[in-house]
């Protein structure tokens, strides 16, 4: 082969090999976590599962009541590494989509910590209550579907298994009371993503160690977030072009709670 004909070949090569990633980036996406920031409207409804008799004090009637809730940032061995944020949940599978638009991965809760906006008031007197994960949590399917080249909608019902504790206020004892409870929520509802352009943003650490218990000691090592952006509304232009991307709340919601997350 003449040398004036290997050039081109190689020129096109090049071109080539330079297009894979950004084609990679939109049929992949990356496993990593999602960080969110709960919001007001948050709380814990015991209507259709009242916290039990005797439990909060001897003699106590059956709490039915609401609990408003609030996020508390999650402890990490880096300071900052999750900007604040109270939960996290993990993508553990890379994603990719069929020629439908469609990919599948399995997801799981890795941190929670809310607290009570305010301190219930009981018959037994008042409480400061605290959630946080329990153990080892189940896993669920996330399908994510590609409306359009920068992104789309996604569809995740969510497993976890919570522990929630009861502190009373004003009282010298340390006492702390903890129930333990399954949570299943349907999947969420006004749940959109994007695909994350900025490279920073991307990948905000290789992995961080954060507090799984919420014992206010980092504990356990996860993924940075990758190249999915949840919450993030779909740009009418192109998202490459957008200054200030839109982030919308994403509701879930069942007879037992209201989680609200930004």
């Amino acid at each position: 082969m003449s040398r004036n004909r290997l050039i081109p070949l190689l020129a096109v090569a090049a071109l080539v090999l330079l297009a894979l990633p950004a084609a990679a980036s939109d049929s992949v996406i990356r496993n990593g976590i999602d960080v969110w920031h709960t919001t007001s409207g948050t709380f814990a409804n015991f209507r259709s599962q009242p916290i039990p008799a005797g439990f909060l004090c001897a003699g106590s009637s059956a709490f039915a009541g609401r609990v408003p809730l609030r996020g508390v940032p999650i402890v990490t061995r880096n300071p900052g590494d999750l900007g604040g944020a109270d939960t996290v949940v993990q993508r553990l599978d890379d994603a990719s989509f069929d020629r439908t638009g469609i990919a599948r991965t399995r997801i799981q809760f890795k941190a929670m910590h809310l607290a009570s906006s305010a301190p219930i008031k009981t018959a037994c007197g008042s409480f400061n209550v605290q959630v946080t994960l329990d153990g080892l949590q189940p896993t669920t399917i996330m399908r994510i579907v590609q409306d359009k080249r920068e992104g789309g909608h996604f569809v995740a019902p969510l497993a976890l298994n919570v522990k929630m504790s009861f502190t009373p206020v004003g009282r010298k004892s340390n006492e702390r009371l903890e129930l333990v409870r399954p949570i299943r929520f349907p999947a969420a509802q006004n749940a959109l993503w994007a695909f994350e352009t900025n490279a920073k943003a991307a990948r905000i650490a290789p992995f961080t160690q954060i507090d799984t218990d919420g014992d206010g000691v980092p504990d356990t090592y996860v993924p940075g977030t990758s190249n999915f952006a949840t919450g993030r509304r779909i740009p009418d232009k192109q998202l490459y072009t957008e200054r200030e991307p839109t982030f919308d709340p994403v509701f879930h919601e069942n007879d037992c709670a209201t989680h609200i997350v930004n």
